[in-house]
């Protein structure tokens, strides 16, 4: 009895493993798309810069070019889980970095208030722990 009960609950285990499987590559897929596209956004700022808009266009073409470097390291995120079906970190925390360096760029463009200033902070922050992390976790691999 006990032997069926296994049987059963391995089955049950393998069914719901090929779920999960199945979104995982359903989510990079959809990554993969939006890069793309991000890419292609990018080309917009290029064209900006074509036509005159040198500084709008270089900003339009560095914010789509670090919002695919973050969605990049995400599907790396879910393709290293595919190959080796554990979680990677070290690919979130870039991407952690990378959104919040693309933050940092972006507050010249606002006017300075107490509140930005806050966010400044808390993104310089972020950016350090998330450094520190990495680090920790290199040293954790040696």
């Amino acid at each position: 009895m006990k032997r069926e009960y296994d049987q059963i609950e391995k089955k049950i285990i393998n069914i719901l493993s090929s779920g999960t499987y199945l979104i995982y590559v359903f989510v990079a897929i959809i990554l993969l798309i939006l890069a793309a596209l991000s890419l292609l956004d990018a080309i917009t700022g290029f064209r900006m810069i074509m036509n005159g808009l040198k500084e709008s266009g270089m900003m339009e073409a560095l914010h789509a070019v670090l919002l695919t470097i973050v969605i990049i390291e995400i599907m790396e995120t879910v393709t290293g889980y595919l190959r080796t079906h554990t979680i990677q970190i070290r690919p979130i925390l870039i991407a952690g970095i990378t959104a919040m360096v693309r933050r940092l760029l972006f507050f010249d463009t606002e006017p300075l208030t107490a509140l930005l200033l806050g966010e400044v902070v808390l993104a310089i922050i972020a950016v350090l722990i998330l450094t520190i992390a990495i680090i920790y976790l290199e040293k954790e691999e040696k």
